[in-house]
This record gives C-alpha cells, sequence and structure tokens, in this order.
C-alpha cells in the first residue's frame, strides 16, 4: 500500500500539522491503495505564505524563463508519463489504456500548448494609435487557490497549473482527496522541474476543510475551481467576502442534435461518447434528441451500442470502460437510473445493478432511456455515469428548445450532413462549445459554459487571461 501523508509546501515535503489519515480507495476492487492526510488550518496557512512571499520575485521573472521551466516540466512529466497513468487508472478507474493515451495524456498536450500560447502573448501593449502615450499592462493576479475534480486529474491540474505559472502566479493546488495520486506525482515533477520555493504548493483535503479554507482565504487573490455546481456556488459565497476572483468550470447536461440527415456514425458515435471515461466527463453528450423520423432507428443503435461496450478491471488492456470512482458516485447513479425508471422512461439497455458477473468494484452498466422528456430528472440533473436519454423532436425550432432548456450550458453537439443549419443552429444554442459531427475542439481552444456551467475559460490565450490583471498607464 502507498503511503503519501505529505504535502508539498514552500518547495518541501512537510508532514501535517495535525495528523488525518484518509483511504485511497481502488475503484476497481474497493481495496485501499493509498493513504493521505488530509489538511488543516496551520497546513493551509503554511501553504498560503510560502505562495504570497515567493510571488514578488516569480511575478518580475521573464517570460523567457518561465518559458523555459514549463519546458522542462513538460519533458519530465513525458519521461515519467507511464507513472502518472499507472496513478490515475489505480486512484479513479480509468483503464490502463485510456489512462495512457488520454488521461495522462491531457498533461503535456496542455503544458505544450500553454507554452505556444506564451511565445506569442504579449503583456504589455499600446492601447491605440489614438493614444500613444497610453499602454496597457498584464499583470498576474497573485496567489491562486486551485481546486481540481477527480473525473480528469491531469487534465484539470494542467488547464490550471500551466496558466497560473506562465501569467507569474503562485499557487496553492487542493487536488480531489478521492483521486489524489497523481497530483502527488505531478507535484514531484514540479520539484524536479526547479520551480522556486513557494511559487507551487500541494496540500490535500476535502472540499469543507483545506478548499473552504483555501476559498475565503484573506491572502488568495482568486480561485480556480472545477467541480459540481453546488460546490461551486458555495466557494463563491464563501469568496465573497474578500471580493476574490472566482473562475468556475462547472456542470453540463449536454444535449447532441441528431437531425435526418446526420452520417449513419452519428448515433454510435454519440452513445460512445456519453459512455466514455464511465460517464464521468461534464461536458458529455448525455441527453440524445433525435428528429422523429429517425428515432426508432437511433434507439436500437444506441442499445446495441451500449450493450457491445465492454466494462472492465480499469487494469485490463484494451478498449473498455471501467468503474465509476466510488461508492457514493455509484449509489448516487444506481438510484438515477432507478428513478428513470420509476418515472417512466423506457429502459433498453442496462439498468440497476453491477453488469453480470461482477460482485465487486463500482461498476455501472452502460444505460440507455427511451421515450424520456425534458421534465424528467434523468434529463435535467448531471448523473455522471453511463447513462444516456433519447429524446425525440419534430422540427428544429423544437429541438433548440429542448437543448437550451436547461440550467447548464458546458457543450452542446449537433449532427447534420447541412452546413446552413449546423452554423445556424450551432449559433443558437446556449453553451460555451457546440462540436458539430464529430469535430473536436482544437488546440489552444476555450473551454468552459454558459449559466450553471460557470464562467471563466480554461484553455488557449482565454484561459492565461484568467490569471492576469489588466492595468492600463498613461504617459509612457
Amino acid at each position: 500500500m502507498i503511503e503519501k501523508r505529505q504535502f508539498y509546501i514552500n518547495g518541501e515535503w512537510v508532514s501535517p500539522a495535525i495528523a488525518r489519515d484518509l483511504d485511497v480507495i481502488n475503484p476497481s476492487d474497493e481495496s485501499v491503495c493509498a493513504v493521505i492526510s488530509l489538511g488543516d488550518q496551520a497546513d493551509t496557512d503554511a501553504a498560503v505564505k510560502a505562495a504570497r512571499d515567493a510571488f514578488p520575485s516569480w511575478a518580475a521573472t521573464p517570460k523567457s524563463q518561465r518559458i523555459a521551466m514549463l519546458t522542462k516540466l513538460a519533458d519530465i512529466y513525458d519521461s515519467r508519463s507511464e507513472e502518472m497513468a499507472q496513478a490515475i487508472s489505480m486512484e479513479m478507474g480509468a483503464p490502463i489504456s485510456m489512462a495512457r493515451q488520454s488521461q495522462a495524456g491531457t498533461g503535456t498536450f496542455h503544458i505544450r500548448n500553454f507554452i505556444k500560447v506564451l511565445e506569442d502573448f504579449e503583456f504589455e501593449r499600446p492601447l491605440g494609435d489614438h493614444a500613444p502615450d497610453n499602454r496597457i499592462i498584464m499583470e498576474p493576479i497573485g496567489v491562486c487557490g486551485l481546486i481540481t475534480p477527480w473525473n480528469w486529474p491531469m487534465n484539470q491540474v494542467t488547464l490550471k497549473v500551466a496558466p497560473a505559472i506562465g501569467a507569474g502566479c503562485t499557487m496553492v493546488l487542493k487536488p480531489s482527496e478521492i483521486a489524489p495520486l497523481s497530483s502527488l506525482l505531478f507535484a514531484e515533477y514540479m520539484h524536479e522541474a526547479g520551480f522556486p520555493a513557494g511559487v507551487f504548493n500541494l496540500v490535500n483535503g476535502d472540499g469543507t476543510g483545506v478548499g473552504s479554507q483555501l476559498s475565503g482565504h484573506p491572502e488568495v487573490d482568486m480561485i480556480s475551481f472545477t467541480g459540481s455546481t453546488r460546490a461551486g456556488t458555495a466557494i463563491t459565497r464563501n469568496a465573497a467576502d474578500s471580493v476574490k476572483r472566482v473562475s468556475l468550470e462547472l456542470g453540463g447536461k449536454g444535449a447532441n442534435l441528431i437531425f435526418a440527415d446526420a452520417d449513419e456514425k452519428a448515433i454510435v458515435r454519440g452513445a460512445r461518447r456519453c459512455f466514455n471515461n464511465s460517464g464521468q466527463s461534464c461536458n458529455a453528450p448525455t441527453r440524445m434528441l433525435v428528429e422523429r423520423s429517425i428515432y426508432d432507428q437511433a434507439v436500437q443503435i444506441a442499445s446495441e451500442t451500449a450493450n457491445k461496450t465492454a466494462v472492465e478491471n480499469a487494469a485490463s488492456e484494451g478498449q473498455h470502460i471501467g468503474p465509476v470512482v466510488s461508492e457514493l458516485q455509484y449509489n448516487k447513479i444506481q438510484t438515477m437510473i432507478q428513478k428513470g425508471i420509476d418515472e417512466g422512461a423506457r429502459l433498453v439497455a442496462g439498468g440497476v445493478g453491477r453488469p453480470e458477473g461482477m460482485e465487486k468494484g463500482y461498476y455501472v452498466q452502460p444505460t440507455v432511456f427511451a421515450d424520456v422528456n425534458n421534465d424528467m430528472n434523468i434529463a435535467r440533473e448531471e448523473i455522471f455515469g453511463p447513462v444516456l436519454s433519447i429524446i425525440p423532436f419534430d422540427s428544429e425550432e423544437e429541438a433548440v428548445a429542448i437543448a437550451n432548456d436547461t440550467a447548464y450550458g458546458l457543450t452542446n453537439y449537433l449532427q447534420t450532413s447541412d452546413q446552413t443549419r449546423a452554423g445556424r443552429v450551432a449559433r443558437q444554442l446556449r453553451s460555451g462549445m457546440v462540436e458539430v459531427n464529430g469535430v473536436s475542439l482544437g488546440a489552444r481552444s476555450p473551454f468552459g459554459g454558459y449559466k450553471q456551467s460557470g464562467n471563466g475559460r480554461e484553455g488557449g490565450v482565454w484561459g492565461l487571461e484568467d490569471f492576469l490583471e489588466v492595468k492600463a498607464v498613461t504617459g509612457i
């Protein structure tokens, strides 16, 4: 069993002020795979002070130095990527093949993309020809509290750490206590890269403990949080007294609008995207809206896709989905599946309980509901599991209305061979992202949403600017 009780504060691995052990559970077999410590106020204060003390000198470093250090970090990450994949697979249940390619792979992808953003970014620029003695200066916002989730741990850590480093900020990272091992490994990479003491700090803890301590801390200038909408609202309230910046990437209930002229792979593509990562993605297309003339065919194809989706231990090689992250998450998903049945939706694949033959581990059957309407709980609440709801529509206007009838606005999807329609509908969908005909977002694209899906953007120049203040200076 792995023992990782220390925190990374001011360039050193230090023991917690008060010993509070927490077991890390391997969701594939429910065994204890590691022990960590949960931080206390004294640990949070020490990490914040280290970041505050390090800020003036780090903020003054030239852009070229920050780029060089991020490049070294990316090289170290690449050289140790198998360790990262193994940690992610064990802690949150990502199948090892996926953990190598997608989960761990996002780390250097984002770091290197932020390096490219930095190379072209001007931190000082003239206001314009109309005001030749006015300049705009972009400066680091200060000490940042970074609170990251368990579902895509390195994706979210690097989407926050890399731009914060590039902007000249210092930081305290609180990863999810459910899946902390990958972030502890990342802290090793940061140390090996030689970042100055206090620039990057890590304290493990839960949301009500270290999370609340960071969001309410008077010496923290910004909170960047990824997680549930419920937690995001609590963080915003707690941060209000100090009027710090709060950037939120929250939940989603993505609609996938499939018109009758969509390509033949659209249904399979949509169902697989829903089930990917065991449904534990905020941008999953969990509502499949299908034009009435192809509705029955779509239900059949989605059902067949679910039945063909293998569910296996995360350590097994190959293409399959693994368990969901925890017993709590498993029970929540089971409750929602039963609620869908009770609400009168037609269950066409999967259902409650583990897949046949699996007695241990938090495994969920890939599940498809047909004849869903947008008033049902399964169509309105973020389930965060491999559960697809299929809803029919009769017109373009109805499809857009159903898609927008949600508290969320993260990612919507659109399948049609009519490019004029694609452009027209995409502009009407109230979400931060729209993916058309299976075309994924490009590198350095902004990631974020409307409404209760959050505010701010991660990735690209937008992700860097989230960590910067804007200063107008005249007479120079």
